[in-house]
């Protein structure tokens, strides 16, 4: 008897339709595998026999056969467990009058539970787009798969609750809406930090446009601490925006037991991070800190330490806001739209310049450090702040700085006003904005267009590192509710890139 059933596998962070296709025939007793089973796959038929077995089902010495289609495409994971063992009593005459309407995912254990598994809101926008009526899943990712409206959410514990689910002897326990964003306390704030009058506004600038930040000064001098309070002072996700990162963090199985990522994602892998582990790849290809970044923060300390093959990589999902890894079998491509964060200090000592320390580097061996960073990625920051020592009487017995949610307000405001500037656009935030998009929306003076030029031609900077500066001065007049961007919100744009000459 042939049973079929409905599965899917995840490519990239897109799910694909699986039809799990199972016979019972007679022959020789054995479990055969078709439909190019990877490793995890073909070892499902151990898994789901001994949880056949130990859910009181019984094959029998019976042939079965299953077949995965489409039968060119790799499977990979150990989802299709469920449709399989599901499959097999049907195709067995054990199961009848199954629905067929539901898509089926979940890992077996040996005792018949139901594991989790990733990427199940990619499988719930997939059956959506099927018209299917829903889903039978593990209950533990229930909730994920909830995000998705128009769906009949079964979540089951074991392989005898989703028998009964099937047969219809259970109805659809829908969990509760996890939709609502919430803000999380992070347990840092600006008010910590103090001084640092330049960075502190830089940081704003950067929150409220999106922009990408450069941190050069010695160690100590509070450039990690400003880094890693970003997110304070970043506006809450959107629905869609949470949306977009649950899905790479669920392909990525890093959800954990959150059913939505609640805030922008903070990433700061250490400097020995491979090229893969920053863009992603692997068999199959995975999610990179780029991508997990998605709609949030990247950090990088210590970049010149970083190898030079993994932040050349970075330069394209900086500028197309994907990555697409290509592989001789499959293409797949991730989102990457993140604002980049960097520290790094002046010299291999950290002391050059500095009014703290003499530096023991010399010049060449200086110029050799920062020339570990090319050029072109420079290029695609837009901010340069040199952050100082902040002087001991300061330290010990300054006033605390503006709180986290003072500069949050401001930054939201601007966003606001650029999401109404861009609500038909597919961009963001001013940082995103094209250059005929940035013609339209900074409009320079005469005086403004002369010192610009002038600008340039001192410095010989690239149209890209112009377009930049423009978009910065967006920002500053956004933050202020100007319409029009003057001379001085230029200036003031240019004032936070001088410390890029000291690279």
């Amino acid at each position: 008897m042939l049973c079929r059933l409905t599965s899917a596998a995840v490519l990239g962070i897109d799910a694909i339709p699986i039809e799990v296709e199972v016979d019972i025939s007679g022959g020789l007793p054995g479990f055969h595998l078709v439909g190019l089973p990877m490793g995890a796959v073909r070892e499902g038929s151990v898994r789901i026999k001994a949880a056949l077995a130990n859910s009181s089902y019984s094959l029998g010495c019976s042939r079965v056969t299953v077949n995965l289609a489409p039968a060119d495409l790799r499977k990979e994971g150990a989802a299709f467990d469920l449709a399989i063992a599901i499959g097999s009593l049907v195709a067995k005459g054990l199961l009848k009058d199954v629905r067929k309407d539901l898509l089926l995912a979940g890992e077996l254990s040996l005792d018949g539970r139901v594991r989790s598994i990733r990427g199940v809101l990619s499988l719930a926008e997939l059956a959506a787009r099927m018209g299917l009526k829903g889903m039978v899943l593990p209950a533990v990712n229930a909730a994920e798969a909830a995000l998705v409206e128009g769906l009949e959410i079964y979540g089951v514990e074991t392989l005898q609750q989703a028998v009964s689910v099937l047969a219809g002897g259970e109805g659809a326990v829908r969990p509760s809406d996890p939709t609502s964003v919430r803000e999380e306390n992070s347990g840092v704030d600006f008010a910590e930090l103090v001084g640092q009058r330049e960075a502190r506004r830089a940081a704003e600038v950067a929150a409220a446009g999106g922009h990408n930040l450069m941190l050069v000064g010695p160690p100590g001098s509070g450039k990690t601490m400003i880094a890693r309070r970003l997110g304070t002072i970043l506006p809450p996700l959107t629905r869609i925006e949470a949306i977009e990162a649950t899905k790479v963090h669920s392909v990525a199985g890093l959800l954990g037991e959150r059913h939505l990522v609640p805030e922008r994602p903070f990433r700061a892998p250490h400097h020995t991070c491979s090229h893969v582990g920053l863009v992603g790849g692997g068999a199959p290809p995975r999610p990179g800190e780029v991508s997990l970044a998605h709609h949030g923060v990247l950090f990088l300390d210590e970049l010149p330490e970083f190898q030079r093959a993994a932040l050349e990589a970075l330069r394209q999902p900086l500028e197309d806001g994907q990555v697409t890894i290509v592989r001789a079998r499959q293409s797949v491509t991730f989102p990457s739209r993140f604002m980049l964060v960097a520290a790094m200090n002046p010299c291999p000592c950290g002391y050059a310049g500095s009014t703290v320390r003499v530096c023991t580097c010399g010049e060449k061996e200086a110029r050799r450090y920062r020339g570990r960073i090319s050029g072109p990625l420079l290029d695609r920051f837009d901010l340069f702040i040199s952050v100082g020592p902040v002087p001991t009487k300061a330290l010990l017995g300054g006033e605390p700085g503006e709180s986290s949610g003072a500069i949050r307000e401001r930054v939201a405001r601007a966003r606001r006003r650029q999401a109404e500037r861009f609500r038909r656009k597919r961009i963001h935030c001013n940082a995103q904005m094209s250059a005929r998009q940035l013609g339209r929306h900074v409009a320079l003076g005469t005086r403004s267009t002369a010192l610009l030029t002038e600008y340039a031609e001192a410095h010989r900077v690239s149209a890209r590192a112009l377009h930049r500066t423009c978009r910065v001065a967006r920002t500053i007049a956004d933050l202020e509710d100007r319409d029009d961007v003057t001379e001085e919100h230029l200036l003031l744009a240019l004032t936070l890139q001088q410390a890029r000459w000291m690279l």
